[in-house]
């Protein structure tokens, strides 16, 4: 979820990966993937315009279960950035979150991730509810 002009929550449903690389503290990224979208610019998507205009961003995972005890959902809030596929600096790290998105998403394996931005949110606060249950 981005902020948007008037500052609204933007809430965007993606799909995202967290690497283990040395990156402290913990950075997800999500790929401004091929799907058809509004526009075919991924720069002037509104998500995008968000984070470059207000990088504040939250990320919900939950896990739905019939059995009301298995419940559980993580929030990660932080800043978000746009890490565009010509940065020099981030070669590795995109390579490590392209590489992290094919093997969990193996639809991705037909997307030119490479030519596309991908957006970190580094993240500066964790909370959660269910997930210290046995």
């Amino acid at each position: 979820m981005t902020i948007d002009p008037r500052g609204r929550p933007r809430p965007v449903p993606i799909c995202f990966v967290v690497t283990d690389s040395a990156r402290t503290p913990l950075a997800l990224y999500t790929p401004i993937d091929e799907k058809t979208k509004e526009t075919s610019d991924p720069l002037r998507l509104a998500r995008v315009r968000d984070v470059v205009a207000r990088p504040a961003a939250a990320v919900l995972v939950d896990s739905w279960d019939e059995d009301w005890d298995r419940l559980w959902w993580i929030r990660v809030t932080g800043v978000a950035t746009i890490v565009v596929a010509d940065e020099p600096s981030a070669t590795e790290e995109r390579a490590r979150a392209i590489e992290a998105l094919r093997a969990k998403y193996p639809q991705y394996a037909t997307h030119a991730l490479e030519d596309r931005p991908i957006i970190r949110v580094v993240a500066e606060r964790i909370t959660s509810w269910g997930l210290d249950r046995p």
